[in-house]
């Protein structure tokens, strides 16, 4: 019996371990926003997950016009995964201008035709699309009007460019769309419904349940005006957008009102600076405005993922770096946004630890040396390549490099090296290594 027994507690601890390596597997599986929440929804004034019914709360970054060099170059699988894995990002918004310099509807003064321009952008909206989906976070396509002022003025377009992007996304629980970024110049709000009652219906006949998103009067403030007379359709939501250094507790109380009335609302854009984008900074009233946003479970999207000079960029100006950025590539507005992220996220130590180099080649060339290629692992600054004569590599050597292969000179004839690799990422002044590479030996015959 006693003997029984050993085996019986193997056999449990065998069990135990099973289940246990099952249910870490699963969580890790299960770690995107996406993958934990599938397609989302609209009930009263939140926005829930249909997969688990639980309230799903957005924070995410707006890129600038993907129009300009200022936005476009951050559209990247490489930058996106920067904000989610550095800055607790789950969800990525894509502006695109329907006017101005390369704007979808007048391409201003670009030297490409309008069929052209609209292929192209169509194109960088899809790469963001893409990205976003691998990376399992949610994306905005933005139907950007700003100088137009009234989404009326280009709704045909509108019409033809919802059609193609509602059929083309219509099997992604990601994708979410915002009809009309700011209308303005008076646009009313009778005017912006009846602009959504023709693009809603376009969208819902290829997607049924995608959330859409409705600008509201006065550059998306007015949601207290929209929420007298909402749309008569289901999922959804009505935008807001503030800059803490002009929009205050006057506009907090229209976001309260329209709260009263059970209007769902998404700020889709927000700045710490002015309503320009540039001026001073407010982050006293920032952190008030996001404060009732996480209150009430809204999501909110900040202005601007760009390293334009203006107080609103989260990058410093002519920060070079397209991913991967540190704490000082971040302008103060950046360090403060995404350090909220942070901690609103509960995230309390962000990990810069980069991945395990997957593979290593070793060539022995002329004068006693070893070429050392690395396949490259994603947002490392560098590697660190260790080598000995030793299997258990006494008396090793290391040295670092930036570049994905390396040459180590001044080896002797004969002997057989033994050589593995690590990357390394350097973050907010501190040096982070990843897993070392499988070892691989070479005999320097030459």
């Amino acid at each position: 019996m006693k003997q029984w027994s050993i085996f019986g507690k193997k056999i449990l601890f065998v069990i135990c371990f099973c289940i246990a390596v099952a249910f870490s597997s699963t969580e890790t599986q299960a770690s995107t926003a996406v993958e934990t929440n599938g397609a989302l929804k609209v009930e009263g004034t939140k926005l829930v997950s249909q997969k688990t019914g639980q309230e799903v709360q957005l924070r995410g970054v707006s890129t600038h016009g993907i129009n300009w060099d200022v936005g476009y170059p951050y559209i990247s699988k490489a930058a996106f995964q920067t904000l989610r894995d550095d800055y607790s990002v789950n969800a990525i918004r894509l502006a695109m201008y329907t006017t101005e310099y390369y704007g979808y509807c007048d391409k201003g003064s670009a030297g490409e035709s309008q069929a052209t321009v609209q292929a192209t952008l169509k194109q960088r909206i899809d790469t963001g699309v893409q990205a976003a989906t691998d990376l399992g976070m949610y994306v905005i396509i933005d139907w950007h009007i700003l100088n137009d002022k009234t989404p009326k003025k280009y709704q045909s377009e509108a019409k033809k460019f919802f059609k193609e992007m509602s059929k083309k996304y219509a099997g992604y629980d990601n994708v979410i769309y915002e009809i009309c970024n700011e209308p303005n110049g008076g646009t009313s709000w009778s005017d912006i419904k009846s602009y959504a009652n023709t693009i809603i219906p376009i969208i819902r006949a290829n997607d049924s349940d995608a959330v859409i998103i409705v600008g509201t009067p006065t550059w998306s403030q007015d949601v207290d005006v929209a929420s007298q007379s909402p749309l008569k359709y289901d999922n959804i939501m009505y935008t807001l957008h503030f800059y803490s250094a002009t929009h205050q507790d006057s506009y907090r109380q229209k976001l309260k009102t329209a709260l009263n009335n059970g209007l769902p609302v998404m700020v889709t854009e927000f700045g710490v600076s002015e309503a320009s984008g540039a001026g001073s900074m407010n982050t006293s009233e920032a952190k008030k405005w996001l404060d009732l946003l996480d209150e009430n479970k809204i999501s909110y999207f900040a202005w601007s993922l760009s390293n334009k000079a203006e107080t609103a960029s989260l990058l410093k100006a002519g920060t070079s770096k397209t991913s991967g950025w540190s704490k000082s590539d971040l302008s103060a507005t950046g360090k403060w946004v995404l350090g909220q992220y942070n901690t609103r996220s509960g995230k309390k130590t962000t990990s810069y630890k980069p991945a395990k180099v997957s593979s290593i080649t070793l060539k022995n060339v002329k004068s006693k040396k070893v070429k050392v290629t690395v396949k490259k692992v994603s947002n490392a600054t560098g590697y660190q390549i260790k080598y000995s004569t030793s299997k258990k590599f006494k008396k090793a050597k290391t040295v670092k490099t930036t570049k994905t292969s390396y040459t180590i000179k001044k080896l002797k004839k004969g002997k057989t090296y033994y050589v593995k690799v690590r990357a390394y990422r350097k973050m907010n002044g501190k040096t982070y290594y990843g897993s070392y590479s499988s070892v691989k030996k070479v005999k320097i015959k030459k």
